[in-house]
Order: structure tokens, then C-alpha cells, then sequence
């Protein structure tokens, strides 16, 4: 059984809409700290308003009621900013951390325990029918305006750092920055915490960095090679850069000072 159709089955054996909806509730206090009280999450939070409308549309979309669902979740959207296709599967305890333009499209299928930032968009790239938004496995963190588009898959505990637009598939605890998202280690040292629930944004590593760093090394050995083959001295880097005349803060010494 695939992992999009194991995923499916869990969401349909979850319990009824009562205790849904108690558990979306109750895992704000678990990944929020700046919540203090049930009515001020009940009446102050656009991600849970967001998401207790979704659980009611999808309910009315699954029976077949699709207008009354689709005007449910307009009626949402006014509210909250946060538009959840009704068709869209979502997991148990989902949070949107300060809920504001997060876009969900129709097949999109999400796991349990799925944290989304503000800004974030699990987007389609097609205009055929059939699935054409991305899954989600349980435990996936998205950080600010992210965006996640096509049929592609999640793996488990996935991180998406912000901004990040991710367009293949990502394979189970791992990282992915950037524009596109490009998959990078971990670093060491940042366990998660019991909840599984970690962003770590100020530990993210630069790609593009490491690789302007790795370009420069591979430069500055060719052309001590190609001194050695002209009997020159070696080229001597430091100081004035004699491409932007920009001394220590030249393209180059800035690119290893960001990896650094």
C-alpha cells in the first residue's frame, strides 16, 4: 500500500468530529507558547477558526452537499484569510501558526501532527482534473510562505524552511531550503524536541553559499596549479580584489564569511 493510500486510511479512522476538533484545540497549547487560555484560542486564533470550518465543509463535501461545503469554506475564508479547498484531507491535531494566507488546494492530502506557518501554499501545476496538489506525511513542518506545489509527496518529519518552494519529491526526515528546494543535512546537534515539533530557521544552511564557497577553493588551486606550470609566483589574494576593487568585502570573502 502506498504511502499517499496509508495516509487516506488513517484520516478515515479517526475519531469523530467532537474529538477532532478537541484535539486541533489542544495541540495549539503543545506548539504555541504565547497561548494561555482556551477562550483566547477559541476566539482569537484564525488557524483554529480555519481549520474547525474545514472539519464542518469537508464533512458537507464528503456527503455530497458541494455547494453548501464550498460556501462554508468561503464564509471561512472571509473570516480568516486561510483558504481550505473543502475536498482537501487533513489529519489529526493540524495547526496553522498565526493564520494568515495559507491557500489548500482541493486534492490536497495532509497527515497528522502538520504544523503550517503563515503564507504557505500547497499549490497545483496543472489545470487537468484528478491529483495535482501535494501530500503531506505526518509530522511536516512548513515554514513562512513556503510553497509546496503538484502531486509530489512529503516524507514523514519533513522540514520545509521558509520561503522554500518545493516542486519533488522529499524523502523522510529531512531539510529542504531554497528556490527550488534543495534537500540539505541536518545539522548536528538540533535533536527534536518530545513533540517532534522543530523549525530551527537560525540553523538552516545556505546551499547557494557553500556552493559560491566551493567554487572559489576549486579557482584559487587551478591557478596555483597553472602558477607551478608557468614558474609565477603564487597569486596572492589578499587585499584589494582585483575584479570589484572591494578589498575584504569582495564577492569572495563575503561567500565564505556566509558559509563560516
Amino acid at each position: 500500500m502506498s504511502e499517499a493510500m496509508t495516509m487516506t486510511a488513517t484520516v478515515l479512522a479517526a475519531p469523530g468530529l467532537w474529538a477532532t476538533l478537541k484535539e486541533d484545540l489542544a495541540c495549539v497549547f503543545q506548539r504555541d507558547p504565547a497561548a494561555r487560555s482556551t477562550l483566547e484560542v477559541l476566539t482569537t486564533y484564525p488557524g483554529v477558526h480555519a481549520i474547525l470550518t474545514h472539519r464542518l465543509s469537508h464533512r458537507l463535501w464528503l456527503a455530497g452537499w458541494r455547494f453548501p461545503a464550498r460556501l462554508l469554506s468561503f464564509v471561512g475564508r472571509t473570516l480568516t484569510n486561510v483558504d481550505i479547498h473543502p475536498g482537501a484531507t487533513i489529519g489529526r491535531r493540524f495547526f496553522i501558526d498565526h493564520g494568515a494566507c495559507v491557500v489548500i488546494g482541493e486534492t490536497a492530502e495532509v497527515g497528522n501532527d502538520v504544523t503550517l506557518y503563515h503564507g504557505v501554499t500547497l499549490g497545483g501545476t496543472s489545470w487537468n482534473k484528478g491529483k495535482r496538489h501535494p501530500t503531506l506525511a505526518d509530522g511536516v513542518v512548513v515554514g513562512a510562505g513556503a510553497k509546496i506545489l503538484g502531486p509530489i509527496s512529503i516524507g514523514e518529519r519533513v522540514r520545509v524552511g521558509a520561503n522554500s518552494v518545493v516542486v519533488k519529491d522529499v524523502p523522510a526526515d529531512r531539510t529542504v531550503v531554497g528556490v527550488p528546494g534543495r534537500i540539505v543535512d541536518t545539522r548536528v546537534g538540533t535533536a527534536r524536541p518530545e513533540n517532534g515539533i522543530s523549525l530551527d530557521h537560525n540553523l538552516m544552511p545556505d546551499p547557494v553559499a557553500k556552493s559560491i564557497a566551493c567554487l572559489i577553493e576549486r579557482i584559487e588551486i587551478l591557478e596555483r596549479e597553472l602558477a607551478e606550470v608557468r614558474h609565477e609566483p603564487p597569486t596572492d589574494h589578499s587585499g584589494e580584489c582585483n575584479t570589484c576593487s572591494a578589498g575584504d568585502l569582495c564577492c569572495e570573502h563575503e561567500s565564505m564569511h556566509l558559509v563560516n
